[in-house]
Formats: C-alpha cells, sequence, structure tokens
C-alpha cells in the first residue's frame, strides 16, 4: 500500500495483521509517516500545536464541501506515523464519518493501543481529541 489517499482503516489492519511482529508494524508505521504530505511552515504555531504530546506534533483541519481536510507534521518519525494512519482513517470524511468511527476499538483490534508508550498513547489521544472536536464544530455549525 503506497498512497495515504487510497487505503482505508480496514486496509491499514489487514496489513497490520500480515507484519509478523510489532517490531515490522512500527517500522511500517514509520514508513506510512515518510507518505505525510509536507506540512505549510506558516502553521507551525502554537495555534496549531497539539500539547500533550511528547514531540513536537501541529494539526491543521479546515471544513470545506461538507468534509474535513487536515494536514499534519511532527518532529519524531513514529508520531509522523501515527498522523498518517490519522489521515487514513479521518481526513476528507465528514463529521459524521469521523464522529461516527471507533478509533479506540480499531486501535485494539490491531493491537497498537498496547504497544504505545503511555506518553505517545496521550498525544496520540490528543490528536484524536482535536479532530473529533473540529467535527463536532463544523457538524453544528452546518
Amino acid at each position: 500500500m503506497s498512497d495515504l489517499y487510497e487505503m482505508t482503516a480496514d486496509d491499514l489492519a489487514n496489513f497490520f495483521a500480515m507484519l509478523p511482529g510489532w517490531e515490522e508494524k512500527f517500522r511500517y508505521i514509520i514508513d506510512l509517516g515518510k507518505k505525510l504530505p509536507p506540512y505549510p511552515e506558516e502553521y507551525k504555531k502554537d495555534e496549531f500545536r497539539i500539547f500533550g504530546c511528547q514531540s513536537l506534533v501541529w494539526l491543521k483541519s479546515d471544513y470545506k464541501d461538507g468534509r474535513i481536510h487536515f494536514v499534519a507534521d511532527a518532529d519524531a518519525a513514529i508520531v509522523r506515523g501515527l498522523i498518517a494512519i490519522l489521515m487514513v482513517i479521518y481526513n476528507d470524511k465528514t463529521p459524521e464519518d469521523i464522529l461516527g468511527f471507533d478509533i479506540h476499538a480499531w486501535l485494539e483490534s490491531v493491537g497498537l493501543s498496547a504497544q504505545l508508550t503511555p506518553t505517545r498513547s496521550n498525544g496520540l489521544h490528543a490528536m484524536i481529541k482535536r479532530l473529533y472536536t473540529f467535527a463536532e464544530n463544523a457538524q453544528e455549525k452546518h
């Protein structure tokens, strides 16, 4: 699977299931992070920063044509990979799609929840919370 925009959450879960161990899975997550679109430098400011992450993380969301588009970046390879997973699951989706997807169950099903350090897990959940908040606000306005 090479293009983030052609993947689904099911594709990711199936690919994870084929990998033999967590070393390979984390390598795959890091490779996914290398496929993130470039993050504009003008959005690397506190307004878009996700606090609660061990790494520096920025996330910029926009609501257009009934869908939420976002770009994000981090200074750590594994976190960029986690962002790529969120891109597959949430980018270019409707607020209803975002709020209706049980990310916690998905993370459990692929085993990722149990493999993340507490600080990585907190950071991932802070990113998810930001996306959910943006989806809730977009839903209320439209």
